[in-house]
This record gives C-alpha cells, structure tokens and sequence, in this order.
C-alpha cells in the first residue's frame, strides 16, 4: 500500500523540513498546498520533491486540506501540519495498519509539545483515499462527518487508533499561540459556523473552550452546556464539553460542579491518555478538599497512565508534602524536573521540602535555579520568591545570590 503526506503550508520554512524529514522512510509521496507563503517555504517544498499546488486562502480550514486531497494519488493520506512530526517508532506499526484491506481510518495520537495540561489528543489524520472522505469544519477541519455517513452505506469499514504516540505538535506552545494570533483567527472562523450551526456539540465544544481562555466564562459555560444537550455525540467530544466545564466551575468557585464534571469525563471510553487533565484537575480539587488520600491516588492514576507526565509528579509531589512525606514528595519534585528541566516551580517546591528536613545547602541551590528560572518566565514571581528569602535571611540583597556560607 502507497501513502502520501498531505500538507496545507504558509509561511513554514522554519517548521517544515523537520515535518517531511520525519516522514522519509514511511510516504511515497508528497503533497503540498501552499496558501500563499511570502518567505521559502516553496522552495523547502520543492528541496523535497513534494507536488507543489497554490491556493488562493478562503478562511475555512476543510477547503483547502479537501483541495489539497484532489492532488493525492496513493490509497492511503497521512495528514500533518508543517508544525507536526511524525515520531519514528511508530512507522513500522503504520506500516502494518494500512495493508489491513478493511481499515478505513487509523486514528492517531497527537502528544502536545508545551501543553504541561492535557498533553495528548487523539486525531483522525491517517485514512484510506475515498472519494466520500471529505474534510468539514472550517476551523479543527475533521473527516468524522463524511466518515460517519460513509459507515452507514458501506459498514463493513472499521475505524481503528493506535495507542502509542504518533504525532508530536509543537503548535500549542504559548510562543507559538502569541506569534501566529491564533485565538483571534480562530474565534472569527468558528463564530462564523457557529451562526449557522448552533447546536452543533463539537463546534460548541472548541468555541466553548476558547472563550474560557479568553476569559468570556459565562459565554463558554453556556456553549459546553449547548454542546452536552446535542442528541449524538462522540465519547471524546463529551469528554472535552465535561472537562473544559470543570475548568470553568472551578474558575466560578464552584468545586461540587467541577468535580462532578471530572468523574463524568474520566467514565468516558476513550483512550486512557487524554484523561490526564481530568485525573490531575480532580485530583487537585480533592487536595484543596482535604481529601489527600484521594488525591493521591487520582494523581498516581495519571501517572499510571503516563509515567511521563511532569505535572502529575510535581502535583503529587505537593500532595504527599502536605501529609509530610518529605523525602517522597522530594523524590516526585526531581522527577518532574528530570522530565522537565526549566520547571521553576517544582524547583520552587523541591526548596521547600529540601529545607523542611534540614538540607540547607541543596534547598538554597533548589531555590537558586527557581529564581533564575522564574527571571525570565515570570519576572514578578522571582522577585516574591527572592524577598521571602530575603526575609527568612537565606538570600544576600546586596550579591543578589544566595549566602555562599550557607554551602559551606
């Protein structure tokens, strides 16, 4: 079986080479649409020997990935955007999926590179080239809808993920989100589809949840709700409407509707992954509670799932300080920093623990690497750090470093 990458590109002559160099050994070709790029990324394209087309942007996202398929002459499309790599180890299980004569679509999982949160995503990227798949949506451009409607006239596909990391997306970096004006384009787009579309759950869905980070709750709230009340919807789309609307109820103080909004995304069946933020967000929820016993095991659950999940250690880590378990809780802080190294905060709280069992010397160098971090992801929270250090006369004001006889 013959696979194509298919990409819509503007402006990508960063991103892409690193794109199609991860693809090399598993596609037969490649096949670009450029939708108006002013830099080389035309040029990238042609280094690769893609089939390169032009498109003239429409804003609407599904046009132009359905313009980019009419180009594709193998029976099988992976699809990327030039800031996705496909991971390595998972060629060889692509390679065995797509000689299945019977799959139709072979979801992948997506790992968000930035998003400490919810860092996986499940996508329907990987399909068989059938002239009923078609994208729709003009913003999260999907292939379930033509997909959903093939399966009730031809049922004997089958719709199939692969449970190992697939794709790694660099998108979701807030570098990324700032440069690209991202949120702005996309509420434009969805509001757009929304007006005419208004009870549609995965439209309700996305919206929802970018109005919650653009700090429009009673907007978001009320969209998820329209979402849930959607007479068919898919288990992941219901996971997303029930965890964005925790978030939103914890951002109302409203922890008993957050809470249950977790349990119900966490009973969904969807993949164990992309439950990850609702485990760590219970499992938050039930430490501020009280219920550390709980807790922790809402975050070791998490971490069950994903052993490298920086920020179920780092939570679980604070959880077990606070029943005084130092020296694990000092253990789940170095882990989280060993998968993470710029992470300030665990080193923040690695300090503390360090400290609280008398171990001056290495909290002070804990607290040490928190500032410099701190300095340049979040200015005003180094300088708290530093005056409480000041006070508690752990930090020279005037050598602005810590008292070297304090290593001594």
């Amino acid at each position: 079986m013959k696979l194509s990458l298919c990409a819509i590109v503007k402006n990508e002559e960063k991103n892409l080479p690193k794109c199609l160099l991860s693809v090399k050994e598993l596609i037969d070709e490649i096949v670009i649409l450029d939708t108006g790029s002013s830099d080389r990324t035309v040029e990238v394209a042609k280094s690769f020997g893609a089939k390169l087309s032009h498109f003239q942007w429409c804003n609407d996202f599904a046009v132009a990935r359905n313009e980019a398929l009419n180009y594709v002459e193998t029976e099988w499309v992976l699809v990327l955007d030039a800031d996705e790599v496909l991971e390595p180890k998972i060629i060889p299980q692509i390679k065995q999926a797509i000689k299945n004569p019977d799959y139709l679509v072979i979801n992948l999982l997506r790992q968000e590179i930035g998003a400490r949160q919810s860092p996986y995503s499940l996508i329907s990227r990987l399909f068989r080239r059938h002239p009923a798949v078609r994208f729709s949506r003009p913003y999260h451009a999907i292939i379930d809808d033509s997909v959903n409607q093939l399966l009730q006239q031809e049922n004997h596909w089958q719709i199939v993920s692969l449970p190992e990391v697939a794709i790694l997306h660099y998108g979701y970096q807030q570098t990324a989100i700032a440069s690209q004006d991202k949120y702005n384009r996309a509420q434009k787009i969805m509001e757009g589809y929304l007006a005419n579309n208004p009870d549609d759950a995965y439209i309700c869905n996305k919206l929802g949840a970018l109005y919650l980070q653009i700090n429009r709750l009673a907007s978001g709230i009320e969209l998820l709700q329209r979402g849930l009340k959607s007479p068919e919807i898919e288990p992941a789309v219901t996971y997303e409407l029930h965890y964005h609307l925790g978030n939103a109820w914890i951002e109302q103080q409203d922890f008993n509707q957050a809470a249950l909004h977790y349990q119900n995304a966490i009973a969904q069946p969807i993949l164990p992954q992309l439950k990850l933020g609702a485990y760590n967000n219970l499992g938050s929820l039930l430490k501020t509670a009280g219920q550390l016993e709980m807790a922790k095991k809402a975050y070791q659950t998490a971490l069950k799932i994903d052993p490298n999940f920086a920020l179920g250690y780092y939570n679980l880590g604070i959880t077990l300080k606070t029943r005084g378990q130092m020296d694990e809780a000092i253990a789940c802080y170095q882990k989280a920093i060993q998968l993470e190294p710029n992470y300030a905060q665990a080193y923040q709280n690695l300090g503390v623990a360090l400290l609280k069992i008398g171990q001056v010397a290495a909290s002070l160098k804990a607290f040490e690497k928190a500032i410099a971090l701190f300095s340049s992801q979040n200015p005003p929270e180094a300088e708290r750090l530093q005056n409480s250090l000041e006070k508690m006369g752990l930090f020279s004001p005037k050598s602005s470093r810590l008292r070297q006889e304090l290593f001594d």
